[in-house]
């Protein structure tokens, strides 16, 4: 079935409209406008995540998209969030647009090194799960963490400092260029019996982002951190057992428990308790018993005399 040229212009339109979004994060910037360049920029993640997955269900996937959604998340999550921390707190510190232009130049490195990636066959098909690095959206939100605070308390605590915030900046634009995995959604699988309780959680996740937006983001943001260890270890294991490959969750779990019985990682049994039980009683010393030695009888005798 061909796709109209209408339908193939959506994907794109919501690209652009994304690049929009984090752009408009300057301006907002600017004006001291946090809470809106904070909104501008999470859209844009939310829109980033949209285009691609309606050009897929819609078979209106073309390789100009693909090109213009790595420049949009170049301008929208490098360049929006480096000016956007630039014109908030670092214009006086002549350091600060060097910081600025470092974050803006990973972020870009990062998305072309995640393009040629996308050509390589040569990956075992685990890495499928994997990013390379902090993803774009999640570096760009993770750069406005100090901003985020400081919108959602009103004030402009130790989180503001000036060298923190540079020190963070370079933190989270190493973290993109780097080949730390970390988890992709793309291909999560959730079991038949995880529905519901993962929808009530998603219902608990929109209230509170209606009721409390910036901290809910904050700490979304501190969650996604703290899951790198995971994934570190995840991609580890997992390149280490071939046969969990392709294997669904359950069967993987199963695999993983077998192997750490092979290494030993069961927990050890009570042997000074069996010891005891299996602990015989002693023979009396008699005729049948054991041989008393000869010194023993020696210092009785001298004992007796």
């Amino acid at each position: 079935m061909r796709t109209t040229p209408g339908v193939r212009l959506l994907p794109n339109a919501i690209t652009v409209l994304a690049m929009c979004a984090g752009l408009s994060a300057v301006q907002f910037a600017l004006v001291q406008n946090l809470p809106g360049a904070i909104a501008a920029v999470a859209a844009a993640a939310v829109l980033d995540g949209l285009d691609g997955r309606i050009a897929r269900l819609l078979d209106a996937t073309s390789k100009m998209g693909a090109e213009l959604d790595s420049l949009a998340d170049a301008m929208s999550f490098g360049v929006a969030p480096a000016l956007t921390l630039y014109a908030w707190h670092l214009q006086s510190n002549r350091l600060g647009w060097a910081i600025a232009l470092l974050f803006a130049v990973c972020m870009v490195l990062r998305l072309a090194r995640f393009n040629t990636l996308l050509d390589d066959e040569d990956q075992p098909p685990f890495t499928k799960e994997f990013f390379v690095g902090v993803p774009a959206p999640a570096a760009g939100l993770l750069a406005l963490l100090p901003l985020t605070l400081t919108a959602h308390f009103g004030y402009q605590g130790w989180w503001a400092n000036q060298v923190l915030v540079m020190i963070w900046m370079v933190l989270v634009a190493a973290l993109a260029v780097s080949r730390v995995p970390t988890l992709s959604l793309k291909t999560a699988k959730v079991p038949p019996r995880a529905v519901a309780p993962l929808l009530v959680l998603v219902a608990a996740l929109a209230a509170t982002v209606i009721l409390f937006p910036l901290i809910a983001l904050a700490i979304a943001m501190v969650l996604y951190l703290l899951h790198v260890p995971y994934a570190v270890y995840r991609y580890h294991w997992l390149a280490g057992h071939p046969e969990a490959w392709s294997a669904p969750p359950r069967e993987r779990r199963a695999i993983r428990r077998r192997s750490r019985r092979r290494l030993g990682l069961r927990q050890p049994r009570n042997i000074a308790g069996a010891a005891r039980r299996v602990r015989l009683p002693r023979r009396p010393i008699g005729p049948g018993g054991p041989r008393r030695s000869w010194r023993r009888l020696e210092l009785r005798r001298n004992r007796e005399d």
